[in-house]
């Protein structure tokens, strides 16, 4: 493991990760610096608490990265909580039939599309309503313009 571990590649990956959890220390430190000031809060508190978690991520992370790779180049990659078949006879499956797939038909465009025609403008007699309330917002309009 130490000759995959002084590879270029993992030689970058080493830097990458030393950096990150570098860094997630010093925001970590900053934090509680902050949280130590007059205009510290409860929330620099709880942040100077999860930088170290962070970095500990990283650490992690990087070893079961390097882990795995040592398990690829020496062959027993084989997962741990893989089943391990027995020697049981042949199993029989029953297979269900798939459910019947619905037809799509086209209908024509996407109502969520960009619309290639005007939406006409609605006629009084379709919404009384908003004919009403449009009426009422250009009485309200000419009367400030008046003032």
């Amino acid at each position: 493991m130490l000759r995959l571990a002084l590879t270029p590649r993992w030689m970058a990956w080493h830097v990458l990760t030393l950096g990150a959890m570098v860094a997630c220390g010093f925001l970590s430190a900053w934090q509680w610096h902050r949280a130590g000031e007059a205009m510290g809060s409860a929330l620099n508190i709880g942040y100077g608490v999860q930088w170290p978690v962070f970095a500990v991520f990283f650490g992690v992370m990087w070893w079961r990265f390097l882990r795995l790779e040592a398990r690829r180049l020496a062959g027993t990659d084989v997962d741990e909580h893989a089943p391990v078949p027995t020697e049981s006879g042949p199993v029989q499956q029953e297979r269900t039939p798939a459910p019947a797939v619905p037809v799509v038909k086209d209908e024509g465009p996407s109502p969520f599309g960009v619309r290639r025609t005007a939406v006409p403008e609605p006629d009084d007699e379709e919404n009384p309503q908003l004919a009403a309330y449009n009426r009422m917002l250009a009485e309200l309009a000419e009367r400030d313009d008046g003032r």
